[in-house]
This record gives structure tokens, C-alpha cells and sequence, in this order.
């Protein structure tokens, strides 16, 4: 690690702001993974059905589509105060999981999981836009990579805490462990110290409100860019992650071999997070993710080559390649809104930048059935190059500047 990006990351950390809400990252971003597994798992052992298993997944993620209405709650109230109040919501409602002991109510566990993703999205937009008034602005990119760090962190360790736990205990309790990570991070919250005026009342109703931060996203000309190249890498990257069992089938492993290029991937995204703050500063948000995308996508097209060392290669490229475009789009959507927009727009800029993931899982489902792996992957990599052409055509943004401080000239 270079001594730039050793400096802003021991910057960050000395802020206390900032270093409280990556505690409070580490913590609940442990205890949603260890349930992200468990759910799956638990459901499966139940009902013995693949499917219900996998409407899991879908049943956390598909609050997204709605961020632009939910996101409005994060500027009709003090931030602050909503983010300790969905915290403890999820807290106290985990533990209705205990309920749970047949397949005849394997439907409270999706109602569980569906309000947890619709409080999940209430609480990434409250986050992102006192994060923006919290974190100072030119720690926003350290902290934000950082933040990915933490979260790709947890990703590694967690899922194998939750299977041990609910190995040896069952799924109740891996959701009770989950809602006691949730009031630490609680506590975690209530020690920041932001001050907060009392949000002004609408203007208009709530269509209204959802349709000011698409605009703004829209008519931005740094934003827009950055958003559509995010939902089209997303878009990619589910039909590439899709074939990810048709490659290790093509390398003669079994299906757990996911589980080691998974791994990889990972490690590749906690490295990508270290170093995002330096090389946003250095490259500003479009060539930083216009990088990233190229990167990815060349690490997708070489998949199709059938060897372990390559698919390696291409799962740790991939890994550091996939968050830069997300960190990119985040850093500059806190650093470009203005703050009685910022909750609405953060969450529709993440609903326009994941949704599409959900098309390319289902659209790279059906296209590894039709054609071979290798041809796919072939066409693949080309294609997703484009999302990256008009961010290399832009021209040096203000951003590149305005992200720089004193110390970033002389870290000594």
C-alpha cells in the first residue's frame, strides 16, 4: 500500500464521524450476511424446494425497485433519528423469526426479509445523505471506498459464521444474532455528532418529491453519465455472473468451486477499496470508473478461456474492477446533490444502478442454455467495453480538483 493511500486511509479513521459509521458498517454488514446465507439455507431445509430457497434473495432485494419512493423518507426527517429508528425496527423485528418451525410459515420469513430490504433501502439513503454533511467532503471517496472494503469484507467472513450458528443452533437464531448487530450499530449511530435542522415541509406531494431526484440525476451532466454507466455495468455483470457455474463446468470442477472464485472476487473488491480514494483523486470519478469497467469487462471476455489460472485472474480483476463505477457514482451523486435532495436521489441513483443486475442475472440465465460459454463470454466482454466510451470521452470534470486537499499534495 502506497503512502498516499496509507495517509488518507489513517485520515478517515481519525475522524470520528467517519470512523464511527465504519464500525457501524462492519457490524450490521456482518449480521446481513450471516443472514443472507442462513435464509436461504433455512427455507431450503424446510421446504426442500431450489426456488423458495431463491425467492429469498429476490424477496431482500426487490424493495430496490422502489427506492425513489422510499428514498423520500430520508428528506422528510432528520437523518440521524431515522437511521437509529430503522436500526431498531429491524432489531425488534427479527426475532418474530423464532416463530418458524414448519414450512407452513416459511411465509413469515419472506415478510421478514421483504420489510428488511425496504428498511435496508430507507436506511442506505438516510446513511448517504448524513454521511454528505458528516464526512468531510474531501474524505468522501476514502470513506466510501472504504465503506466497500468493509462491506466486501464482511461478505468473506460472515456467510461462514451464520452457516456455523445456524449449523448448530438453526435459522432463529442467526436472526437473532443479526438483530443484536443491529443495536450495536445503533449505539454506534447515536454517538455520531452531526447537527440536523428540521427538513422543510414538501413542496408538493409525493410523486412530486420521487420525480425531483430522477430529474436531478438527469439533468446533471457528471451524474448522469456516472448512473448510466453503473446500471449498465450492473446490467453485465449479471449476465456474467450467470454463467459462472457453465465456466467451472468448463474447467472440469465441482459447483462448490464457486465458492473459491467467489473468495477471489472478493479479496479483489477489499483491495479496490483501499485504493479508490488516491485513484479517484488522481483519475476523478470518470476515468476512475471508466478504468474499472474496462478492467471488468476484459477480465469477463478472457473468462471464456479454459484454464484455472485465468478464471483466477479474471475473478481478482473482476473484483477490483466492478466497484469502482458503484464508488464513482456514489462519491460524486453525495458530493453533487444538494442536501434537501440528497436522500431521494441516492436512493433512486441506487435503484437505476442494481435493478438492472436482476434483468442480466435472468437474461444470462436463459443465454447459457442457448449458447455456448465461450462464445457468450467472447461477445460479452466487447459489448460491456462500450459503457465505458463516454466516460473516456468526457472532459476532466471539476471534481478532480475539488475532491483535492492540502495534505494530498504533501501527505508528510
Amino acid at each position: 500500500m502506497t503512502t498516499t493511500t496509507t495517509w488518507a486511509l489513517a485520515r478517515v479513521l481519525r475522524d470520528r464521524n467517519a470512523g464511527l459509521y465504519l464500525a457501524g458498517v462492519v457490524v450490521s454488514g456482518f449480521g446481513t450476511s450471516a443472514l443472507w446465507l442462513a435464509s436461504g439455507v433455512w427455507v431450503k431445509d424446510l421446504t426442500g424446494s431450489d426456488g423458495l430457497a431463491a425467492l429469498c434473495m429476490l424477496a431482500m432485494w426487490a424493495p430496490t425497485l422502489a427506492g425513489p419512493l422510499l428514498g423520500t423518507l430520508a428528506d422528510r426527517a432528520r437523518r440521524k433519528p431515522l437511521l437509529i429508528g430503522v436500526n431498531l425496527l429491524l432489531a425488534a423485528l427479527l426475532p418474530t423469526l423464532f416463530a418458524v418451525d414448519s414450512p407452513d410459515r416459511v411465509w413469515l420469513v419472506f415478510a421478514v426479509l421483504f420489510v428488511y430490504g425496504a428498511a435496508g433501502v430507507v436506511h442506505d439513503a438516510a446513511e448517504s445523505a448524513l454521511v454528505a454533511n458528516a464526512v468531510p467532503t474531501p474524505l468522501l471517496g476514502d470513506f466510501n471506498g472504504l465503506r466497500m472494503t468493509a462491506t466486501e469484507g464482511m461478505k468473506l467472513l460472515a456467510p461462514l459464521a451464520g452457516a456455523g450458528v445456524y449449523a448448530a443452533y438453526g435459522g432463529a437464531s442467526v436472526a437473532l444474532l443479526d438483530a443484536v448487530t443491529f443495536v450495536l450499530a445503533t449505539g454506534l449511530y447515536a454517538c455520531l455528532r452531526v447537527r440536523e435542522s428540521r427538513p422543510e415541509p414538501p413542496a408538493g406531494g409525493w410523486r412530486e418529491q420521487m420525480a425531483e431526484g430522477a430529474r436531478h440525476l438527469w439533468t446533471h451532466p457528471r451524474l448522469r453519465p456516472l448512473v448510466l454507466a453503473g446500471g449498465t455495468t450492473m446490467l453485465f455483470a449479471g449476465v456474467s455472473g450467470a454463467t459462472i457455474y457453465a465456466v467451472i463446468d468448463s474447467l472440469g470442477h465441482d459447483p462448490a468451486y464457486a465458492g473459491v472464485l467467489y473468495a477471489v472476487q472478493g479479496a479483489g473488491s477489499v483491495a479496490s477499496g483501499l485504493l479508490s480514494g488516491p485513484l479517484l483523486r488522481r483519475l476523478g470519478e470518470r476515468r476512475f470508473a471508466a478504468y474499472g469497467i474496462v478492467l471488468t469487462a476484459t477480465a469477463a471476455g478472457l473468462r471464456a478461456i479454459p484454464s484455472d489460472p485465468v478464471a483466477l485472474v479474471c475473478s481478482a480483476a473482476s473484483g477490483v474492477g466492478l466497484p469502482c463505477v458503484l464508488i464513482a457514482a456514489l462519491t460524486a451523486v453525495q458530493r453533487e446533490t444538494p442536501d434537501a435532495l440528497l436522500g431521494r436521489t441516492a436512493a433512486t441513483a441506487n435503484t437505476l444502478v442494481f435493478s438492472p443486475n436482476v434483468i442480466g442475472l435472468a437474461a444470462g440465465a436463459a443465454l447459457v442454455e442457448l449458447l455456448d460459454v465461450r462464445l457468450l463470454l467472447a461477445v460479452l466482454g466487447p459489448a460491456w467495453l462500450l459503457a465505458a466510451v463516454p466516460l473516456l470521452q468526457s472532459a476532466a470534470s471539476p471534481s478532480r480538483t475539488a475532491t483535492r486537499s492540502p495534505s494530498d499534495a504533501n501527505p508528510a
